[in-house]
Protein backbone atom coordinates (compact mmCIF):
# COMPACT_ATOMS: atom_id res chain seq x y z
CA UNK A 1 0.00 0.00 0.00
CA UNK A 2 1.03 3.62 -0.34
CA UNK A 3 1.67 5.03 3.13
CA UNK A 4 1.94 8.71 3.90
CA UNK A 5 4.43 8.89 6.79
CA UNK A 6 4.68 11.98 9.00
CA UNK A 7 7.66 12.36 11.35
CA UNK A 8 9.61 15.32 12.71
CA UNK A 9 13.22 14.27 12.92
CA UNK A 10 15.95 12.64 10.90
CA UNK A 11 16.70 9.46 9.01
CA UNK A 12 20.46 9.97 9.16
CA UNK A 13 22.70 11.40 11.88
CA UNK A 14 20.99 14.78 11.68
CA UNK A 15 22.31 17.64 13.79
CA UNK A 16 23.64 17.63 17.34
CA UNK A 17 21.22 20.17 18.81
CA UNK A 18 18.10 18.03 18.63
CA UNK A 19 16.36 15.55 20.97
CA UNK A 20 15.27 13.20 18.15
CA UNK A 21 15.70 9.70 19.59
CA UNK A 22 13.95 8.20 16.58
CA UNK A 23 17.17 8.22 14.59
CA UNK A 24 18.17 4.94 16.24
CA UNK A 25 15.24 3.02 14.78
CA UNK A 26 13.27 5.07 12.26
CA UNK A 27 15.29 4.34 9.12
CA UNK A 28 15.50 0.54 9.64
CA UNK A 29 11.75 0.51 10.30
CA UNK A 30 11.04 2.39 7.09
CA UNK A 31 13.51 0.35 5.05
CA UNK A 32 11.79 -2.84 6.25
CA UNK A 33 8.39 -1.50 5.12
CA UNK A 34 9.87 -0.63 1.73
CA UNK A 35 11.42 -4.10 1.48
CA UNK A 36 7.95 -5.61 1.96
CA UNK A 37 6.68 -3.77 -1.10
CA UNK A 38 5.01 -0.74 0.46
CA UNK A 39 5.46 2.70 -1.04
CA UNK A 40 6.40 5.40 1.48
CA UNK A 41 6.06 9.13 0.99
CA UNK A 42 7.21 11.44 3.78
CA UNK A 43 4.85 14.30 4.49
CA UNK A 44 6.93 16.60 6.71
CA UNK A 45 9.97 18.67 5.74
CA UNK A 46 13.17 16.86 4.69
CA UNK A 47 15.23 17.90 7.70
CA UNK A 48 18.14 15.66 6.69
CA UNK A 49 18.64 17.79 3.58
CA UNK A 50 17.53 21.18 4.90
CA UNK A 51 19.28 21.14 8.28
CA UNK A 52 21.98 18.48 8.10
CA UNK A 53 22.91 18.86 4.42
CA UNK A 54 22.42 15.13 3.83
CA UNK A 55 20.34 14.04 0.84
CA UNK A 56 20.66 10.32 1.74
CA UNK A 57 21.44 9.56 -1.90
CA UNK A 58 17.90 10.53 -2.90
CA UNK A 59 16.65 7.17 -1.61
CA UNK A 60 13.41 8.52 -0.14
CA UNK A 61 10.42 10.53 -1.36
CA UNK A 62 9.25 13.70 0.40
CA UNK A 63 6.09 15.60 -0.49
CA UNK A 64 4.96 18.71 1.37
CA UNK A 65 1.66 18.72 -0.54
CA UNK A 66 -1.30 16.38 -0.10
CA UNK A 67 -0.58 13.38 -2.37
CA UNK A 68 -2.92 10.44 -2.85
CA UNK A 69 -2.23 7.73 -0.26
CA UNK A 70 -3.87 4.53 1.00
CA UNK A 71 -3.10 5.15 4.67
CA UNK A 72 -1.67 7.87 6.91
CA UNK A 73 0.92 7.01 9.57
CA UNK A 74 1.76 9.69 12.14
CA UNK A 75 4.58 9.82 14.65
CA UNK A 76 2.41 11.93 16.93
CA UNK A 77 3.45 15.55 17.54
CA UNK A 78 2.27 17.64 20.47
CA UNK A 79 2.20 21.33 21.42
CA UNK A 80 5.55 22.71 22.63
CA UNK A 81 5.00 26.33 23.73
CA UNK A 82 7.36 28.78 22.12
CA UNK A 83 8.38 26.32 19.43
CA UNK A 84 5.57 24.83 17.35
CA UNK A 85 2.71 26.91 18.78
CA UNK A 86 4.10 30.22 17.48
CA UNK A 87 3.33 32.02 14.23
CA UNK A 88 4.77 30.43 11.10
CA UNK A 89 7.98 32.15 10.10
CA UNK A 90 8.70 33.57 13.54
CA UNK A 91 12.09 33.03 15.16
CA UNK A 92 12.52 29.53 16.55
CA UNK A 93 9.27 28.27 15.02
CA UNK A 94 8.99 24.69 13.84
CA UNK A 95 6.01 23.78 11.69
CA UNK A 96 5.57 20.14 12.65
CA UNK A 97 2.36 20.68 14.62
CA UNK A 98 0.75 22.90 11.98
CA UNK A 99 1.62 20.39 9.28
CA UNK A 100 0.24 17.52 11.35
CA UNK A 101 -3.03 19.43 11.80
CA UNK A 102 -3.20 19.98 8.04
CA UNK A 103 -2.65 16.26 7.37
CA UNK A 104 -5.30 15.19 9.89
CA UNK A 105 -7.83 17.74 8.62
CA UNK A 106 -7.34 16.65 5.01
CA UNK A 107 -6.79 12.89 5.22
CA UNK A 108 -8.34 11.73 8.50
CA UNK A 109 -11.27 14.14 8.89
CA UNK A 110 -12.22 15.06 5.33
CA UNK A 111 -11.17 12.04 3.25
CA UNK A 112 -11.56 9.47 6.05
CA UNK A 113 -8.23 7.94 5.08
CA UNK A 114 -7.25 5.02 7.36
CA UNK A 115 -4.93 6.60 9.93
CA UNK A 116 -2.48 5.10 12.44
CA UNK A 117 -1.12 7.30 15.23
CA UNK A 118 2.12 6.14 16.87
CA UNK A 119 2.06 7.95 20.21
CA UNK A 120 5.76 7.52 20.92
CA UNK A 121 5.89 10.15 23.68
CA UNK A 122 2.59 9.35 25.40
CA UNK A 123 1.16 12.80 24.74
CA UNK A 124 -2.11 11.85 23.00
CA UNK A 125 -4.87 12.56 25.50
CA UNK A 126 -6.88 9.61 26.82
CA UNK A 127 -10.07 11.39 25.75
CA UNK A 128 -8.81 12.17 22.23
CA UNK A 129 -11.42 11.68 19.51
CA UNK A 130 -8.81 9.76 17.49
CA UNK A 131 -8.91 6.94 20.04
CA UNK A 132 -12.57 6.26 19.22
CA UNK A 133 -12.83 7.03 15.51
CA UNK A 134 -13.61 4.02 13.31
CA UNK A 135 -10.93 4.68 10.70
CA UNK A 136 -8.12 5.49 13.15
CA UNK A 137 -5.94 3.30 15.36
CA UNK A 138 -3.46 4.27 18.06
CA UNK A 139 -0.16 2.48 18.68
CA UNK A 140 2.05 2.99 21.73
CA UNK A 141 5.66 1.92 22.34
CA UNK A 142 4.74 0.11 25.54
CA UNK A 143 4.02 -3.38 26.81
CA UNK A 144 0.86 -2.13 28.56
CA UNK A 145 -0.85 0.18 26.07
CA UNK A 146 -3.90 2.28 26.81
CA UNK A 147 -7.12 0.21 26.38
CA UNK A 148 -7.93 0.08 22.68
CA UNK A 149 -4.36 0.91 21.60
CA UNK A 150 -1.82 -1.50 20.10
CA UNK A 151 1.71 -2.23 21.31
CA UNK A 152 4.29 -1.10 18.72
CA UNK A 153 7.75 -1.02 20.31
CA UNK A 154 10.80 0.85 19.10
CA UNK A 155 12.41 -1.70 16.76
CA UNK A 156 15.94 -3.04 16.58
CA UNK A 157 17.14 -4.86 13.46
CA UNK A 158 17.72 -8.58 13.91
CA UNK A 159 20.96 -8.44 11.93
CA UNK A 160 22.41 -6.10 14.59
CA UNK A 161 21.56 -8.68 17.24
CA UNK A 162 23.19 -11.41 15.19
CA UNK A 163 26.34 -9.33 14.72
CA UNK A 164 26.75 -8.56 18.44
CA UNK A 165 29.57 -10.84 19.63
CA UNK A 166 29.47 -11.01 23.46
CA UNK A 167 33.07 -12.25 23.78
CA UNK A 168 34.39 -9.39 21.66
CA UNK A 169 32.27 -6.85 23.52
CA UNK A 170 33.36 -8.20 26.91
CA UNK A 171 37.03 -7.93 25.91
CA UNK A 172 36.75 -4.26 24.92
CA UNK A 173 38.67 -1.88 27.24
CA UNK A 174 36.27 0.31 29.25
CA UNK A 175 37.56 3.32 31.16
CA UNK A 176 34.13 4.31 32.51
CA UNK A 177 32.22 2.31 35.06
CA UNK A 178 28.99 4.15 34.30
CA UNK A 179 27.83 6.05 31.22
CA UNK A 180 24.57 7.60 30.12
CA UNK A 181 23.46 9.22 26.87
CA UNK A 182 20.12 11.00 26.94
CA UNK A 183 18.33 14.18 27.95
CA UNK A 184 17.12 15.30 31.37
CA UNK A 185 13.42 15.44 30.53
CA UNK A 186 11.47 14.16 33.59
CA UNK A 187 14.34 11.95 34.77
CA UNK A 188 15.45 13.79 37.92
CA UNK A 189 13.93 11.27 40.32
CA UNK A 190 15.57 8.11 38.92
CA UNK A 191 18.81 10.06 38.41
CA UNK A 192 18.78 11.08 42.09
CA UNK A 193 18.01 7.56 43.25
CA UNK A 194 20.16 5.39 40.99
CA UNK A 195 22.78 7.28 39.00
CA UNK A 196 23.96 10.20 41.15
CA UNK A 197 24.93 8.16 44.26
CA UNK A 198 27.04 5.79 42.17
CA UNK A 199 28.59 8.66 40.20
CA UNK A 200 30.08 9.97 43.45
CA UNK A 201 32.15 6.80 43.69
CA UNK A 202 33.05 5.70 40.16
CA UNK A 203 34.33 7.08 36.86
CA UNK A 204 31.34 8.16 34.81
CA UNK A 205 29.99 10.41 32.05
CA UNK A 206 26.57 11.86 31.23
CA UNK A 207 25.99 13.13 27.70
CA UNK A 208 22.85 14.97 26.61
CA UNK A 209 20.83 18.08 27.38
CA UNK A 210 20.83 18.54 31.16
CA UNK A 211 20.05 22.16 32.01
CA UNK A 212 19.40 21.99 35.77
CA UNK A 213 22.34 20.20 37.34
CA UNK A 214 23.20 22.29 40.41
CA UNK A 215 22.11 19.59 42.84
CA UNK A 216 24.70 17.17 41.42
CA UNK A 217 28.03 19.09 41.43
CA UNK A 218 29.98 15.81 41.48
CA UNK A 219 28.48 14.53 38.21
CA UNK A 220 30.40 14.99 34.95
CA UNK A 221 27.92 16.36 32.42
CA UNK A 222 29.42 16.55 28.92
CA UNK A 223 26.50 18.28 27.19
CA UNK A 224 24.99 17.21 23.91
CA UNK A 225 27.07 15.07 21.60
CA UNK A 226 26.54 14.10 17.94
CA UNK A 227 24.16 11.17 17.51
CA UNK A 228 26.85 8.95 16.04
CA UNK A 229 29.05 9.46 19.14
CA UNK A 230 26.57 7.77 21.49
CA UNK A 231 27.93 4.33 20.62
CA UNK A 232 31.39 5.55 21.60
CA UNK A 233 30.23 6.55 25.08
CA UNK A 234 28.53 3.21 25.61
CA UNK A 235 31.55 1.44 24.15
CA UNK A 236 33.68 2.99 26.92
CA UNK A 237 31.18 2.21 29.69
CA UNK A 238 30.89 -0.98 31.70
CA UNK A 239 27.24 -0.24 32.53
CA UNK A 240 24.47 2.32 32.27
CA UNK A 241 21.25 2.96 34.20
CA UNK A 242 18.02 2.91 32.20
CA UNK A 243 16.16 5.97 33.46
CA UNK A 244 12.60 6.61 32.33
CA UNK A 245 10.03 9.34 32.97
CA UNK A 246 7.34 8.02 35.31
CA UNK A 247 4.73 8.03 32.52
CA UNK A 248 6.94 5.55 30.61
CA UNK A 249 8.01 3.44 33.59
CA UNK A 250 4.43 2.87 34.76
CA UNK A 251 3.40 1.16 31.52
CA UNK A 252 6.62 -0.55 30.47
CA UNK A 253 7.70 1.84 27.72
CA UNK A 254 11.41 1.27 27.23
CA UNK A 255 13.33 3.75 25.08
CA UNK A 256 15.88 3.02 22.39
CA UNK A 257 18.66 3.55 24.96
CA UNK A 258 18.48 -0.13 25.89
CA UNK A 259 19.63 -1.39 22.53
CA UNK A 260 22.06 1.47 21.95
CA UNK A 261 23.80 0.42 25.17
CA UNK A 262 23.58 -3.36 24.89
CA UNK A 263 24.82 -3.48 21.29
CA UNK A 264 27.93 -1.63 22.47
CA UNK A 265 28.40 -4.15 25.28
CA UNK A 266 27.29 -1.72 27.99
CA UNK A 267 25.20 -3.56 30.58
CA UNK A 268 21.80 -1.95 31.35
CA UNK A 269 21.10 -1.67 35.07
CA UNK A 270 17.32 -1.33 35.26
CA UNK A 271 15.31 0.13 38.16
CA UNK A 272 12.85 -2.38 39.58
CA UNK A 273 10.03 0.17 39.52
CA UNK A 274 9.99 0.05 35.72
CA UNK A 275 7.06 -2.16 34.84
CA UNK A 276 8.14 -5.41 33.18
CA UNK A 277 11.78 -4.72 34.10
CA UNK A 278 12.50 -8.46 34.10
CA UNK A 279 11.27 -8.75 30.52
CA UNK A 280 13.68 -6.07 29.36
CA UNK A 281 16.79 -7.37 31.16
CA UNK A 282 17.97 -10.47 33.06
CA UNK A 283 17.23 -10.42 36.81
CA UNK A 284 20.92 -9.76 37.53
CA UNK A 285 20.52 -6.32 35.95
CA UNK A 286 17.50 -5.22 38.02
CA UNK A 287 18.38 -2.71 40.78
CA UNK A 288 16.35 -1.20 43.62
CA UNK A 289 18.62 1.56 44.95
CA UNK A 290 21.80 3.52 44.42
CA UNK A 291 23.63 1.09 46.70
CA UNK A 292 22.40 -1.73 44.46
CA UNK A 293 23.98 0.05 41.50
CA UNK A 294 27.31 0.30 43.32
CA UNK A 295 27.15 -3.35 44.35
CA UNK A 296 26.48 -4.48 40.76
CA UNK A 297 29.26 -2.27 39.43
CA UNK A 298 31.67 -3.77 41.95
CA UNK A 299 30.70 -7.26 40.79
CA UNK A 300 30.99 -6.33 37.12
CA UNK A 301 34.47 -4.94 37.69
CA UNK A 302 35.48 -8.29 39.17
CA UNK A 303 34.29 -10.27 36.14
CA UNK A 304 35.12 -7.79 33.37
CA UNK A 305 36.49 -9.53 30.29
CA UNK A 306 35.61 -13.02 31.53
CA UNK A 307 33.19 -15.60 30.19
CA UNK A 308 30.76 -14.56 32.95
CA UNK A 309 30.83 -11.02 31.62
CA UNK A 310 30.25 -12.23 28.07
CA UNK A 311 27.36 -14.41 29.26
CA UNK A 312 25.65 -11.40 30.85
CA UNK A 313 26.03 -9.42 27.63
CA UNK A 314 24.64 -12.38 25.66
CA UNK A 315 21.63 -12.57 27.98
CA UNK A 316 20.95 -8.85 27.49
CA UNK A 317 21.25 -9.18 23.71
CA UNK A 318 18.77 -12.05 23.83
CA UNK A 319 16.26 -9.88 25.70
CA UNK A 320 16.38 -7.39 22.82
CA UNK A 321 14.49 -9.87 20.65
CA UNK A 322 11.39 -8.43 22.28
CA UNK A 323 12.01 -5.32 20.13
CA UNK A 324 12.78 -7.27 16.94
CA UNK A 325 12.23 -5.29 13.75
CA UNK A 326 10.30 -8.04 11.95
CA UNK A 327 7.92 -8.38 14.89
CA UNK A 328 7.21 -4.63 14.95
CA UNK A 329 6.69 -4.43 11.18
CA UNK A 330 4.31 -7.39 11.41
CA UNK A 331 2.36 -5.50 14.08
CA UNK A 332 2.02 -2.38 11.97
CA UNK A 333 1.00 -4.36 8.89
CA UNK A 334 -1.63 -6.21 10.91
CA UNK A 335 -3.04 -2.93 12.25
CA UNK A 336 -3.05 -1.36 8.79
CA UNK A 337 -4.70 -4.33 7.08
CA UNK A 338 -7.37 -4.58 9.76
CA UNK A 339 -8.02 -0.86 9.49
CA UNK A 340 -8.29 -1.01 5.70
CA UNK A 341 -10.78 -3.88 5.92
CA UNK A 342 -12.87 -2.02 8.48
CA UNK A 343 -12.87 1.14 6.41
CA UNK A 344 -13.79 -0.76 3.21
CA UNK A 345 -16.67 -2.50 4.99
CA UNK A 346 -18.02 0.77 6.34
CA UNK A 347 -17.79 2.45 2.95
CA UNK A 348 -19.56 -0.50 1.34
CA UNK A 349 -22.35 -0.34 3.90
CA UNK A 350 -22.75 3.38 3.25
Amino acid sequence: MKIGYSFWGFLGNGITDTPDGGRSHRRPFIDALLARGHEIVFLQADRDRLEAGDDLDGAYTFDEGLPGIDALFLEWRWAIPGRNTTVCGSEGHTCDLHRQAQLINHYTARCQTPTVIWDKDRTLRAESVWRRTAHTRVCEATLAPTPGAHSLLFPVAEDLLAQADPLTLAARPRDLALGYVGNQYDRDEPFDCFFAPAAARVEHLVAGKWTKTGRWPHVHFAGRIPFEDAAGVYGRSLATVLMLPERYAAVGQMTQRIFEAVLAGCLPLTPADIRFADRFVPKEMVVRSGSDVLERLSYLREIVGTEQHAALIAACVDRLRLFGLCKQVNTLESVLHGLLQTTATERGAA
